[in-house]
Formats: structure tokens, sequence, C-alpha cells
């Protein structure tokens, strides 16, 4: 098993409210899981629309 950082980090309580509701509802089994899952789904986002970017046609084609 990866070992685990701990980290700090501040939330808004509304955030914190939806992340207890999503524990509550066993969608997830804690908090930590959600934002680990969270964070994961951010990481995929932002690097294929990094790799989007990298390959779009180079001007020099479109002219």
């Amino acid at each position: 098993m990866t070992k685990m950082k701990i980290i700090s980090v501040q939330i808004p309580q509304g955030l914190l409210n939806a992340i207890d509701t999503l524990v509550k509802r066993g969608v997830y089994p804690n908090r930590s899981e959600v934002i680990r899952e969270a964070i994961r789904e951010l990481i995929k986002k932002e690097l294929y629309k990094l790799e989007t970017e990298e390959r779009t046609t180079p001007e020099y084609i479109l002219e």
C-alpha cells in the first residue's frame, strides 16, 4: 500500500457538509476518500486538458 502523507486544508463549511453527506449515505467510507477521489478526478481532467492543448494543429498548417 502507498504510504499516505497527512496534509491540512481549509474548506468552507458547505463543502464539508456535502462531504459528510456523501459519507453518511455510504457513497464513500470517509472524508479522506472523498477528497482523494476529487483530487484524482481534477488531476485527470487537467492533465487531459494539457495533453489535448499540446496536440493541437500547429498554426502553420492551418494557414
